[in-house]
């Protein structure tokens, strides 16, 4: 048995699918279930696809070169833009892409001529928070006819992406903007867009509060499914609905002892350039796992399961925990038990030195 661990639950990661896709194909939405939050971790990727999701997106090209090379068939969606040196492999790998750029849909067509396929394509519109997207309309407007026109694409429909680098919420207001877009593009290449993305889990808020408009039919949703811990915490939303440990961290104790809360001396930097202020509390009962920034990056983003267990700090590969007040005495051998969020599980997953099982 190896620490630290990451353990995945199969089945509440399916409840939370099912319940999720359930809620949205009610308001004639689809759902790309995104794994990229996880790293596409094969059992829990084939959980998406036999759950109910329409198609499997990821931002990494490599996890969905890896899916195909596991036998995983489903309709894939490369999230991230694509970088134009990868054209080929998009082609070859990826079903469908989101996009903003004129020379990497040339680039995209090209390939796919030279590969016999056609390639779907959703082009971006920047609404506001200032990540990829097409900010002018009508530049929008005329690359969706562009690729109308080309031979080896073909234009499945606009999307936008909303609160991931601007923090802006998705509200009516911005997906109508985005339907009114559609509205244009219908008129300039006679056919409605057969998809209308209104973005990510930061969107599906509207769908629970049944504000979405008519004309969104397609959300990429992966935190709001593997992390409802986050979403009553960000968005003060019932979530009661879901398993919020589908994904849980264990880790090893490898020191028990009375310390002071304060540090004893010059207060300097840590070990990563920072000058962190430290609470004097103290002589109180303090404990350390065997895990640390290296495997989660952010220690205010685990929350220990056992009540009285308090999270102080970490440095890269040691966890404090302040268990004075915990109804058990932690001692050296014992295991802890982490919820997570959303970045801390992307780290976790990601890590090789973190063992994942699946119960």
């Amino acid at each position: 048995m190896s620490y630290p661990k990451l353990k995945v639950n199969l089945e509440k990661l399916s409840h939370n699918i099912e319940t999720v896709t359930g809620k949205c194909r009610e308001k004639g939405i689809d759902v790309c279930g995104v794994v990229k939050g996880f790293n596409g971790l094969g059992p829990a990727v084939n959980r998406f696809i036999d759950a109910g999701c329409s198609q499997i997106g990821t931002s990494r090209l490599d996890q969905i070169k890896d899916f195909r090379e596991s036998g995983i068939t489903c309709e894939t969606l490369l999230l991230r833009i694509p970088m134009i040196s990868e054209a080929d492999d998009v082609v070859r790998y990826a079903d469908m892409s989101l996009n903003s750029e004129v020379e990497v849909l040339k680039a995209l067509d090209e390939a796919a001529g030279r590969q016999g396929k056609v390639h779907k394509v959703i082009l971006m519109a920047d609404l506001g928070d200032l990540r990829e997207g097409f900010w002018d309309r009508q530049e929008l407007v005329e690359c969706a006819a562009m690729v109308e026109s080309m031979k080896n694409l073909h234009f499945s429909g606009i999307g936008t992406n909303l609160g991931c680098y601007g923090s802006i919420r998705p509200d009516k207001g911005k997906m109508n903007s985005l339907i009114s877009i559609g509205d244009e593009i219908e008129k300039a290449i006679g056919r409605r867009p057969e998809i209308v993305s209104g973005g990510a889990t930061s969107s599906y808020p509207l769908v629970m509060d049944d504000e979405m408009p008519d004309g969104i039919n397609h959300l990429r949703i992966g935190e709001g499914i593997i992390c409802s811990y986050d979403l009553p915490e960000i968005w003060g939303l019932d979530m009661d609905d879901l398993a919020n440990d589908v994904f849980t961290l264990e880790a090893e104790i490898i020191e028990v002892k009375n310390k002071p809360t304060h540090p004893v001396g010059e207060i300097f930097i840590d070990a990563f350039g920072q000058k962190p202020v430290y609470e004097d509390r103290g002589i109180r009962r303090r404990a350390i796992a065997a895990a640390g920034k290296l495997d989660f990056a952010l220690n205010d983003k685990i929350f220990p399961v056992d009540e009285g267990i308090a999270v102080v700090g970490s440095s890269s590969d040691h966890l404090i925990l302040d268990v004075e007040d915990e109804a058990r005495e932690t001692a050296v051998g014992d295991i802890v038990t982490f919820r997570l969020s959303y970045p801390s599980l992307m780290y976790l997953s990601n890590d090789k030195y973190v063992t994942v099982e699946y119960i």
